[in-house]
């Protein structure tokens, strides 16, 4: 693994680090971060997990996941934290903008900066950028960082319920992105006593009535199908936000929905908020919706699961997403 002699005499001696991922973080940026967090405390580092901002509240019962701080809604305590900081872990995200104003200060800080991140295109916003892209999620590669640091045998319980939830989560229950060398990697967190029945329950069976009534909602009155683009569409208005009262997290895994059917190859959700569209794309087989957002909608991440957003409403994002169909109607019909 590259650079890991640098980072490995970095961490030799007790250090003061922070730990950081993207805006609304998901169950890989979770994982990731209080994986490396329970690893670096037991090797006798200060440590704290810094977000731009909070985590959804179905992940309350991650190890903890409450002694983490959110830059929205503690900024100075936040800021004094990353200015006395020696080293930073950038997780689970190829660019600074990812996070936010947090962002713009860490950038003005001069400190260690370590990115590890399985994104496509990273950018050079750290010092040492360990980047794989053939990795599911960014916990395997907490996973082979540890083991390449020397330290497989530090890798516990908890470190492994932490890792196996990111793991878990984008791989959509080891649907996507899958390889021989990530199930060895599971296998081996089961063996350490990982609770896989007990996970996937916490995981995938921990919405409340509302979620459920919005995905009903969702489905049924604000689904649109265009078969001659193979291609699904779900969209969200500032009314429904009032209406369901939806809170970060509530969204989460909607737009999977739309891949269940048969014909359908690219998944769009729209969601309007205040003052943005923001965008989550899914797609099946070679069609890279990374392509697609990073083009036209200031987006981007994975070939098969990307994002984006515009500044225009809601009514004419969607046209112009509509518009841009036939520009890939080979692709998606081939």
């Amino acid at each position: 693994m590259e650079y890991i002699s640098e980072i490995r005499a970095l961490l030799a001696s007790p250090k003061d680090i922070i730990i950081t991922s993207h805006r609304n973080p998901d169950g890989d940026a979770l994982g990731a971060s209080l994986a490396l967090y329970h690893y670096l405390i037991q090797s006798g580092h200060q440590v704290q997990i810094l977000f731009p901002s909070d985590y959804p509240d179905f992940f309350d019962w991650m190890p903890d996941i409450k002694r983490i701080l959110d830059f929205d809604n503690s900024p100075d305590e936040c800021k004094v934290i990353a200015e006395r900081a020696q080293i930073a872990f950038y997780l689970d995200f190829n660019s600074i903008d990812r996070i936010d104003k947090l962002g713009e200060l860490l950038d003005t800080l001069n400190m260690r900066k370590i990115m590890i991140d399985h994104h496509l295109y990273p950018e050079p916003a750290a010092e040492f950028i360990i980047s794989d892209t053939t990795a599911s999620s960014t916990c395997e590669m907490i996973f082979d960082f540890i083991c390449a640091l020397g330290d497989r045998k530090a890798i516990n319980r908890t470190i492994g319920d932490c890792l196996y939830t990111g793991i878990v989560t984008d791989t959509g229950s080891f649907k996507y992105s899958t390889s021989p060398k990530l199930f060895r990697i599971v296998s081996e967190l089961l063996e350490l006593g990982v609770d896989d029945y007990e996970l996937q329950d916490l995981i995938a069976n921990n919405l409340n009535e509302k979620q459920l009534r919005l995905l009903g909602h969702c489905l049924d009155n604000r689904m649109e199908i265009l078969p001659e683009f193979k291609t699904g569409i779900i969209s969200l208005t500032k009314e429904d936000y009032a209406t369901f009262d939806i809170q970060r997290g509530d969204t989460e895994g909607i737009v999977n929905y739309l891949l269940k059917l048969r014909e359908i190859q690219v998944a769009a959700f729209f969601m309007e908020q205040p003052t943005i569209v923001k965008m989550s794309f899914r797609s099946k087989g070679d069609f890279s919706v990374h392509e697609l957002a990073r083009k036209h909608f200031k987006g981007g991440g994975h070939k098969n699961a990307s994002g984006g957003s515009s500044f225009q409403s809601l009514s004419a994002t969607l046209k112009r997403f509509k518009g841009l169909l036939p520009e890939y109607a080979n692709e998606l019909n081939h």
